[in-house]
């Protein structure tokens, strides 16, 4: 392939050497000789090697495609092999784009160092044929401008690949902090964040800054190279001239360099000097990752949980953001009462309002687990709250225990009843973030989960235990009609709060549920349901004021997962520590 590739480029460099000696020729034994037949047949000579230059260069195309195909071959078996024995979660990254980048710079450096190669070739083959003197003043500054681009491209190559990587460290920074804004306003750590994405900012600014530097080594070696040789044509053209150059051998020259040399140099300077680099980056990325600490091999991968009534593993793991908290709540097919949440056979050992034993949750087969062997019991009456960043998993727990999704293992109880049993799902309600609220009176929004008419004066005290009533006022009175498109955020949020507080269900999940009230309503609300007779709480809070208020706290931060009071996690949680210390009350209300 290789000879083929050879033959089809000779073509090319004789392309390059027939139109300078033909122009040459045409003027010294044509036109300057009067004989004007001879310098048309020159001319003619030389259009017929374009020709057949541009017939060499197609079949040139050819040649390395069948060259570079393989290659990329190789490269995605060695992907898919990756990702498919190992769960190689840059697997698809790699298929998808780093793999085409390798096999279109790969094929456009051959391209350029090939046509380079030949073109000179054939460029300074035709100078010392007219004028061995010709090739004296050429020669020189090209080879200097090519021995300059040789050793800038390593540095080059360094810079580029340092570039490329504070990119991409910014753009990681800001696809994990996007997502999470509301948890960092939430948390107060606008500061922190800015600061940590300004160092990533002035990484990628020093990085283009040292690249451009390096640029610069670029352009002179192609003026060097490419430019100088005409410059030193032009100004030697007298002494040219009187040794013996003659006048169509010094246009020959100019040719030779002004439309062969310099734009092959161009191609090579630019091709090889952005290709090469990019090259060399992916291919380093496609390489086979060194083997795994222990935490990849099953070993530690943390410190065990402080002792209480929660423990577990729960890995950071990027997942779709907050799932569950489009889901609208089911309506438990319950009775007006609460329905005793002992379990039958169980009178005298009453069963945890919450129990999770070993849960291990994950998005896919090859994904790791955004839950990973979580024990958590939470008592009847307690008051449970959920913190860590977004994508942690929080909605995802809240998922798992109202039976949304199923864990891959291990089992969720809900007073004794195995989820997602019909009767778990009597026992729990979900208030997601996003609310649901129905057209129809203020009433039918409030009574959705209760089978019977629901009297007036429970609703009247319900919607003032939550904070419903400037809403209920506006709206004239329970009667009144709601739009939902005519509420915002907040009251939307009130109006599922206060349906779920008259809800016969024991258990109340509030996945983000006040995300939208201010802190004072936000307290207002979650007091109301904490105090709720035989009722049970569980707050995936956004903010920390929301935990101080629980009985207990889960903290999800990866493999430091903890559970435990205020005060144990301040000590054994450097992640619940900096939420607390980073957060301040907002100065003005959300409109509920």
């Amino acid at each position: 392939m290789l000879t083929r590739l050879g033959v089809w480029s000779v073509l090319e460099a004789g392309q390059t050497f027939v139109v300078g000696f033909g122009l040459a020729r045409a003027l010294d034994a044509g036109f300057l000789a009067g004989d004007t037949r001879t310098g048309l047949l020159w001319l003619g000579a030389a259009g017929l090697a374009v020709c057949a230059g541009a017939y060499g260069t197609g079949r040139v195309y050819g040649v390395v495609a069948a060259l570079v195909e393989p290659v990329r071959d190789r490269l995605v078996a060695g992907v898919v092999a990756r990702g498919v024995r190992k769960a190689d979660a840059g697997a698809l990254s790699q298929l998808t784009q780093q793999v085409e980048i390798a096999r279109d710079t790969f094929a456009g450096v051959v391209l350029v160092s090939r046509s380079f190669l030949f073109t000179a070739a054939g460029a300074l083959v035709g100078l010392f044929s007219l004028a061995p003197l010709l090739l004296a003043v050429v020669l020189p500054p090209l080879v200097a401008g090519v021995a300059l681009f040789a050793a800038a491209l390593r540095p080059l190559a360094r810079r580029q690949e340092v570039f490329l990587a504070a990119d991409e460290a910014l753009a990681h920074e800001l696809g994990e902090v996007c997502p999470g804004l509301r948890d960092v306003t939430a948390a107060g750590a606008e500061a922190r964040v800015a600061a940590a994405i300004g160092e990533r900012i002035e990484a990628e600014l020093a990085a283009a800054r040292a690249l451009a530097r390096w640029s610069v080594a670029r352009v002179t070696a192609l003026a060097v190279g490419g430019e100088l040789p005409v410059v030193l044509l032009l100004v030697a053209t007298p002494w040219l001239l009187g040794h013996g150059v003659t006048p169509g051998a010094l246009v020959g020259a100019l040719a030779y360099v002004t439309q062969s040399l310099l734009p092959a140099l161009h191609n090579l300077v630019h091709g090889l000097g952005t290709s090469g680099a990019r090259l060399t980056t992916v291919l380093r990325r496609l390489a086979p990752p060194e083997a795994a600490g222990p935490a990849a091999d099953g070993g530690p991968i943390g410190p065990p949980a402080i002792p209480g009534p929660c423990t577990g593993r729960t890995p950071v793991t990027p997942q779709p953001a907050e799932q569950t908290a489009q889901i609208r709540e089911p309506t438990p097919p319950s009775p007006r009462s609460r329905p005793a949440p002992t379990p039958r056979g169980a009178a005298h050992t009453p069963a945890p309002a919450l129990a999770l034993a070993s849960v291990t949750f994950a998005y896919g087969p090859a994904s790791a687990p955004v839950v990973d062997g979580l024990d958590l019991v939470v008592p009847d009456g307690g008051h449970l709250a959920v913190v860590g960043p977004s994508g942690v998993g929080k909605s995802t727990l809240a998922g798992l225990v109202a039976g949304l999704i199923r864990p891959g293992s291990g089992t969720v109880r809900v007073y004794g009843h195995a989820v997602p049993a019909p009767q778990a799902a009597a026992l729990r309600v979900l208030i997601p973030q996003e609310a649901y609220v129905h057209g129809g009176t203020l009433a039918e929004n409030l009574a959705l989960f209760r089978p019977d008419p629901v009297p007036e004066a429970e609703l009247l005290a319900a919607a003032e235990a939550v904070g419903l009533e400037p809403l209920l006022r506006a709206l004239g009175g329970l009667g009144g009609r709601v739009d939902p498109a005519a509420l915002s955020a907040g009251e939307r949020q009130l109006v599922a709060l206060t349906r779920a507080y008259l809800s016969p269900a024991p258990l109340a999940l509030l996945d983000e549920a006040t995300c939208h009230l201010d802190p004072a309503a936000e307290a207002r609300a979650e007091r109301a349901f904490a105090a709720r007779p035989g009722g049970t709480l569980v707050v995936v809070a956004h903010r920390i004021s929301s935990a101080r208020r629980a009985d207990r706290i889960l903290v999800m931060d990866g493999a430091r997962t903890r559970c435990g009071t205020h005060d144990e996690l301040l000590r054994a949680s450097p992640l619940y520590r900096d939420l607390v210390g980073g957060w301040a009350a907002p100065s003005a209300p959300v409109r509920g």
